[in-house]
């Protein structure tokens, strides 16, 4: 028996507050990635594991949000919270992976393909993870033409949104690449959803595990605390947000334009060494 599908069950408010959180997670994220290009090797680790952690949060965020608005007329859905959760981890450690490879190697070449790509794959992984641990009376099947689209989909755009971060050209550019990213996020979700097909069993048993409403609010609570302490962490940070008189000197790499300091005789007309002896 095929099932009734409808993934727009309250609107347009499941996908358009869903794509403002991919969009903030990859915001926070990018311009983490951003600042972790113009520190010295000791803290670049950190920067890059907080962006990890907030795009994370926010495409697994995005993706529950997305799911509140699926249902499948004939049978009800509950969620395992071990694969549920498990879906979290796995988006946080491969868009990890990726945009380590862009901080240490630059966003060009090779380094940007590579990031770029198991990034994307992060996010395709996290989709199908995630609907793993959907449980109903019935079988999930998938249009493997339109499932491999998702994946291509979520790579090419995740490569772009590192590309945009890497070039360092202020905030409204990272804004622009959040915007790039949670169009990866968005439209590999629904694209993959295009791919899903519901059989029904024809029982009376329904499925096990969480449901829905059991899983909202950790779902909500926790992703959305850990994205506010990353966007105080941002928005306090002068050099991401109100400009520079000077940014610290790192090693050339590539994918991160060169600056030169002005020397200090340039600010004045007169040379430093024609001046006489100074009093203490």
């Amino acid at each position: 028996m095929q099932g009734t599908i409808d993934g727009f069950s309250y609107g347009l408010v499941t996908p358009v507050v869903a794509y403002l959180m991919a969009c903030l997670g990859g915001a926070l994220g990018l311009r983490c990635t951003t600042r972790s290009m113009l520190v010295a090797q000791s803290w670049r680790p950190g920067w890059l594991a907080l962006g990890s952690a907030a795009i994370g949060s926010g495409i697994w965020t995005m993706h529950f949000i997305a799911m509140m608005g699926f249902t499948v007329a004939e049978a009800p859905i509950h969620y395992d919270r071990t694969t549920t959760y498990a879906s979290l981890g796995v988006a946080v450690v491969m868009v990890g992976i990726g945009i380590f490879i862009v901080g240490y190697k630059g966003a060009r070449g090779a380094a940007l393909f590579t990031g770029g790509t198991i990034t994307g794959l992060g996010v395709a992984s996290m989709h199908y993870l995630g609907m793993a641990g959907m449980r109903l009376d019935g079988r999930l099947q998938y249009n493997t033409f339109t499932v491999a689209a998702s994946v291509v989909i979520a790579m090419a755009a995740a490569t772009a949104a590192l590309w945009a971060a890497g070039q360092v050209r202020g905030f409204a550019w990272s804004i622009g690449a959040s915007l790039v990213m949670g169009l990866a996020v968005s439209g590999m979700h629904y694209t993959g959803m295009a791919a899903l097909s519901v059989h029904l069993h024809g029982t009376a048993a329904s499925g096990t595990g969480e449901s829905p409403a059991a899983l909202l609010a950790p779902m909500l609570i926790g992703p959305l605390a850990f994205l506010c302490l990353a966007g105080v962490v941002v928005l306090f940070d002068p050099l991401m947000v109100m400009g520079r008189t000077h940014w610290p000197r790192v090693e050339q790499k590539p994918g991160v334009p060169a600056r030169t300091p002005a020397e200090p005789s340039a600010r004045r007309g007169t040379p430093m060494s024609t001046r006489g002896p100074q009093s203490r």
